[in-house]
């Protein structure tokens, strides 16, 4: 074991503390840089299997997409017209002598230059995170002002693959409830299921 690879651990630890940028417009409790990675990954996961790209591949490189800003921070549309940041440096120093540092410098370029199906699957669900992310807030009585329909609109226009198109129509549709309402639960098959 690398001293640098426990480093690594400790820094990715930390990442849990990256507030997203949408927060300052929201004024929520958006979700942090590690949760936004972790169902991104899923995401990523469930994508790569409709479309028939290396499921591994995409899901490392959702769990990657965003861990230069561990170091660069999360900026949004507003910010990136005054920062100039350097994400690839804080990448290359935080992965710099581990064991992950080749396989992963490897798979962040390639998700950077968004040529393979994989770099598109992966790049997917991170847009898709957002939108549903979205649906939850609106779920729990806080929806977006309309003025923010037209950016809506220019996410659904980024995605890269069939799928992901298709799953972001549905995600406007779905409740995001369902999950536990709809599925097993005591109301509907257990001891506080009405009586017939």
């Amino acid at each position: 074991m690398k001293k640098r690879d426990l480093e690594l651990l400790f820094e990715l630890g930390t990442f849990r503390y990256i507030p997203r940028a949408w927060r300052q417009f929201l004024n929520k409790d958006f979700a942090n840089n590690a949760e936004h990675s972790f169902r991104a990954s899923w995401i990523a996961m469930m994508i790569a299997v409709q479309e028939g790209a290396d499921t591994n591949r995409v899901a490392k490189m959702a769990l990657l997409h965003d861990i230069g800003e561990s170091r660069a921070g999360d900026v949004h549309y507003t910010s990136r017209m005054y920062t100039k940041r350097n994400e690839e440096l804080a990448f290359i120093d935080i992965f710099a002598n581990t064991s992950l540092e080749k396989e992963f410098s490897a798979l962040w370029r390639e998700y950077q230059e968004r040529e393979t199906l994989e770099s598109k699957c992966a790049k997917d669900a991170d847009t898709l995170d957002v939108d549903i992310e979205l649906r939850e807030q609106a779920a729990h009585g806080y929806d977006l002002p309309p003025a923010w329909d037209k950016m809506r609109a220019v996410a659904a226009k980024k995605l890269y693959t069939k799928t992901a198109k298709k799953m972001w129509k549905a995600i406007q549709k779905t409740n995001p409830h369902d999950w536990h309402s709809r599925g097993r639960n005591r109301f509907n098959n257990g001891d506080w299921k009405p009586k017939k």
